[in-house]
């Protein structure tokens, strides 16, 4: 038996999962493939049936149209149209029809999409492609699935006959109901109308005499009857013998087409068990998306990587609540095959456990699974759990002995292509031999290679799992400070139940304790105030590591604003420097032009006195034009450079470039300074001592500087990035600043639009910002704001 107990998917809450797919199918074709959900070891057929799923999600995720109605279990009209003689009547063949029509639209769209979806298109080899059933419907039924007038030209004699005999019989009553309306025999606001399929007048009771003709129905008060005059009597036999005839050609037409369906019969079988089977891949694609599942990878050797697995139910309720779910992430391996879990109660052991069951079994039913999707899962042969209350009265058996009953079967029939989980392993006896049984059987399957999860508070086998090769001891991590649950798995240590602690914290006497712990052993207490002071020291020690990160993260970021704020500055200065460059280029040669015109003039003027006091006057006017004018005396220096010999402690300045530091240590000519968190050596002469009380300032003003170059980058910076029509080799720079600033700037996501289209923008900038140290992920928007003509980008923090 591969899977054990029958029972199992009630256990594990799997049932509930097949009722959510069930609610998303459209039809009963889906819903039936529900029921014939179940675990699988056939790698290929799991492949397969994973890939199709998450093909399919991602046709829900990107928006693609796709039939969405009519998903017709058209299968008991096949039955009924088999037999011969027999006819389908008009709706029946309409449902058909519509069913047709989405089978079209489903192949349409795999043929369109095959490169896209190669999966679902293989599904189209059980298609017939050449039915012309719904041609043949169509020229017999109109869109309201009614036989049309010109499906033969009988009925359009006959249909024609019976409307020109419904028009005079109506002219007749109408002449009829005026005459009688006017001698006051019919109730107010009456009409002609249909009773028994014949066309009557309404009459008051009390003159139903006055009128010859036959009287078909009265009103529920009896005060009005409704009477076929006798003028009209030959005109409603003539109508009701149309319509005998109309029926009975409508019959025929229904007949001669169900004897060409019949033909089509094994052929429509196979298409509606395709639209069944795409009803039920898509339900599984949304339930997907419900639940964030995916497609991991499938490992190749028996070997679980799990990361942030999550248990679906459990997730769903806690999401109503607003609440968080904490997920599992687990490693089993052929060196670690058996993870023996333990700590507090109501510490999250149970849950985890089927946690990992609910999932690893979803994998192998082909259902996407909800984690993360840089995961690996395993396949196995064997499926066993040992969970709860198995009590039997009608076999005389208890708790323990049903317990021992599951664990018979494990021992006699697991291998290394099994997976087993059970749950308080050895509970329900004395402690003392209990312990001692689990161990036996623990032993056991781990010789034969088994991999489970069991979760346990015997210390006997939590020494077990660390000394024995193949197991491994986990534990749920705990509060010591504040004595609650944390719901973490961690692996590679034992958990501690805490029960001493648990028990002062709700108030029991310590006296009380203290006798338990006397009755426990000073051994034993001694281990458990181990694994306490090691949980208390992991606790404080990744506290202390969040907080490193969260300032290696602040540092990284200044650092990052300084290069940026020294990137600028240099810019500017070199083009200030070429601008001043260009600037004496044109001044020079324009003194020297006007030298030359001076003594060319002089040399005109022949050296004439007054032609050269002259021409010596224009020359030192234009010397005053391109001198520049006397500068004004500076404005003082923030720093203020302070006379003295300069000591350990003194603040101090690079002269040559205006570094500020603070002198750490002088050994004769060389200096020790820290400019920043900078340690530098340079010589004494190179340094000035500056005023303490000068360089608060100076700091000040810097930070203000900066402060307000970066208030206003956020300002003008938006989140938003349209790269729609541009080409290739223009997008990247534009995508590296933009991802660029918005990490600088502490953003968490940012938006780049690049349409649909071809894909091609979207397959180019999803690869460019996947090699980016700054990006954490990226997403499609949601299907109602852009779907994947939006990349999302996760910015790490």
């Amino acid at each position: 038996m591969k899977l054990y107990p029958t029972n199992l998917e009630e256990k594990i809450d799997f049932d509930k999962i097949k009722e959510l797919i069930k609610e998303e199918c459209t039809s009963t074709l889906g819903a039936d493939f529900v029921k014939k959900v179940s675990f699988s070891r056939d790698r290929v057929l799991l492949t397969k049936l994973l890939a199709q799923t998450d093909e399919f999600r991602k046709i829900l995720v990107s928006g693609e149209l796709f039939p969405s109605s009519n998903f017709i279990n058209i299968y008991p009209y096949l039955d009924k149209a088999k037999i011969a003689g027999t006819f389908l009547f008009e709706d029946e063949f309409h449902e058909i029809r519509l069913g047709l029509k989405t089978l079209e639209g489903c192949v349409a769209f795999f043929h369109r999409f095959q490169e896209e979806y190669p999966q679902l298109h293989q599904l189209l080899g059980m298609v017939e492609e050449d039915i012309p059933l719904e041609k043949s419907i169509g020229r017999v039924l109109d869109d309201k699935g009614k036989v049309k007038n010109n499906a033969s030209q009988e009925l359009n004699l006959i249909r024609t006959q019976l409307a020109y005999e419904e028009s005079r019989i109506r002219k007749v009553l109408e002449q009829i109901y005026r005459s009688v309306k006017a001698q006051g025999f019919t109730p107010e606001d009456a009409s002609v109308t249909i009773r028994a399929g014949r066309m009557v007048i309404p009459v008051l009771a009390e003159y139903k005499k006055r009128i010859k003709g036959f009287i078909h129905d009265e009103s529920a008060t009896g005060q009005t009857v409704y009477l076929e005059p006798a003028e009209v009597l030959d005109i409603n036999n003539e109508i009701k013998d149309l319509e005998y005839m109309e029926r009975r050609e409508v019959q025929k037409i229904l007949t001669k087409l169900t004897d060409e369906l019949r033909g089509y019969i094994p052929a429509l079988r196979r298409a509606f068990y395709f639209l069944g089977m795409v009803d039920f891949i898509r339900a599984k694609a949304k339930f997907a998306l419900k639940i964030n599942a995916v497609n991991p990878e499938m490992a190749r050797v028996r070997e679980m990587s799990w990361l942030k697995a999550r248990h679906p139910l459990l997730e769903m309720a806690l999401r109503q609540q607003r609440k968080a779910i904490v997920p599992v992430s687990l490693s089993l391996d052929p060196n670690h095959r058996l993870l023996v879990i333990s700590g507090p109660n109501a510490g999250g052991k149970s849950v985890t456990l089927k946690t990992v069951a609910l999932v690893q079994y979803m994998y192998q039913c082909g259902l996407l699974v909800p984690m993360e999707p840089n995961s690996s899962c395993a396949v196995f042969d064997q499926f066993f759990i040992d969970i709860g209350d198995e009590q039997n009265i009608e076999n005389d058996l208890s708790t323990y002995s049903s317990h021992l009953m599951n664990m018979k079967h494990f021992t006699l029939h697991a291998n290394k292509k099994t997976l087993f989980f059970i749950d308080e392993f050895g509970t329900g006896t004395e402690p003392q031999f209990g312990g001692a049984i689990a161990e036996a059987i623990l032993t056991a399957l781990n010789k034969s290679g088994a991999y489970g999860i069991v979760t346990t508070h015997y210390g006997n086998l939590k020494q077990l799992a660390s000394k024995s090769q193949g197991m491994v001891n986990g534990a749920m991590r705990y509060d010591v400070d504040e004595l609650e649950p944390l719901y973490e798995l961690e692996i590679g240590k034992p958990g501690s139940s805490f029960a001493f602690e648990i028990a002062g914290k709700i108030g029991i006497d310590q006296e009380i304790i203290l006798h338990a712990k006397a009755q426990v052993g000073e051994t034993r207490v001694k281990y458990d105030k181990l694994l306490l002071k090691v949980e208390s020291e992991k606790n404080k020690y990744e506290s202390l590591l969040s907080e490193i990160e969260r300032k290696d993260r602040l540092l990284n970021q200044r650092l990052q604003e300084y290069n940026s704020l020294k990137t600028t500055l240099d810019e500017q200065r070199k083009a200030i420097l070429n601008e001043a460059k260009a600037q004496a280029n044109v001044l020079l040669e324009e003194a020297n032009k006007k030298i030359e015109h001076t003594i060319r003039s002089i040399k005109e003027t022949q050296a004439d006195k007054l032609a050269t006091q002259r021409a010596r006057k224009e020359l030192d006017a234009h010397k005053t034009t391109i001198k520049p004018e006397k500068q004004q005396s500076a404005p003082p220096k923030t720093i203020r450079v302070v006379e003295g010999e300069i000591n350990p402690g003194d603040q101090v300045r690079v002269k040559d470039n205006g570094a500020l530091a603070e002198v750490l240590e002088i050994k004769g000519k060389q200096v020790s300074i820290l400019i920043g968190d900078l340690k530098s050596n340079v010589k004494l002469s190179r340094l000035e001592k500056i005023s303490n009380t000068s360089l608060k300032k100076e700091k000040k003003a810097i930070a203000r500087r900066i402060s307000y170059d970066t208030q206003s980058k956020m300002a003008n910076f938006s989140p938003n990035l349209d790269i729609r029509g541009k080409r290739g080799e223009e997008v990247l720079p534009l995508i590296q600043n933009f991802i660029d600033e918005g990490y600088m700037l502490g953003m968490n996501e940012l938006k780049i639009i690049h349409g649909k289209g071809d894909g091609i923008l979207r397959g180019l900038t999803r690869n460019f910002i996947s090699k980016m140290p700054s990006v954490a992920g990226f997403s499609d928007e949601h299907a109602d704001r852009g779907g994947s003509g939006i990349t999302l980008v996760q910015l790490k923090s």
